[in-house]
């Protein structure tokens, strides 16, 4: 049993990233993101700016189609439970392409957050700019912004944790870090390796 979940997950990994080059990912910590706003799976469109008392933001880069980002809807719905009432809501954004991928239509997003029942804004990067300007590669890949001088300052980037199969084995990244912001304390991990499928842009 243990041979064959070892192989699967080779497997899961190879699919993963196999797609598009593998240049390593150019540091975005301390880096500034302006406000954008997105169509929701609620039919209208959110902003940043519509969290008027957000101390920061957990934004998870993600998707229907990923072997890997179907691995992670209940621990994302956890984290919402823990931080949206202390102020970081977490929204996540699907930069997909969607003619390469029937799956992330918005109808099949909508269908998505219906079934996996989430308790965040599920947003459709159609134009992929919001991808682009956060310098998001894998699905999925989470950014934490915390509000400095009014900006929204990157804090941590990578991977929400390091066991996608086995939540209860793995170490949480994200947790960690927003946990070390809420105590006025630099994030000790900043940055982690994101696993996951290639985010395929158009440029």
């Amino acid at each position: 049993m243990r041979v064959n979940t070892i192989i699967n997950l080779a497997l899961l990994l190879l699919f993963c990233s196999f797609n598009g080059n593998n240049n390593p990912p150019v540091s975005v910590i301390g880096n500034t993101i302006s406000d954008f706003s997105l169509a929701n799976t609620n039919g209208q469109f959110t902003s940043l700016s519509d969290y008027k008392k957000a101390k920061g933001f957990i934004i998870v880069f993600t998707c229907n189609h990923c072997p890997f980002a179907k691995l992670y809807p209940k621990r994302l719905i956890a984290l919402s439970n823990s931080y949206q009432p202390l102020g970081i809501p977490l929204i996540a954004i699907n930069s997909m392409d969607t003619i390469s991928y029937e799956e992330e239509t918005p109808y099949e997003m909508l269908r998505k957050a219906k079934v996996e029942k989430f308790n965040f804004a599920y947003l459709s990067d159609a134009s992929q700019k919001v991808g682009k300007a956060f310098g998001a590669i894998r699905t999925p890949q989470v950014f934490v912004l915390w509000k400095e001088n009014n900006k929204w300052v990157i804090k941590y980037s990578g991977a929400i944790d390091d066991n996608g199969q086995h939540p209860e084995k793995a170490t949480p990244f994200v947790r960690n870090a927003v946990e070390e912001l809420l105590r006025n304390k630099a994030v000790s991990t900043p940055e982690t390796p994101s696993i996951g499928c290639r985010i395929a842009y158009s440029y």
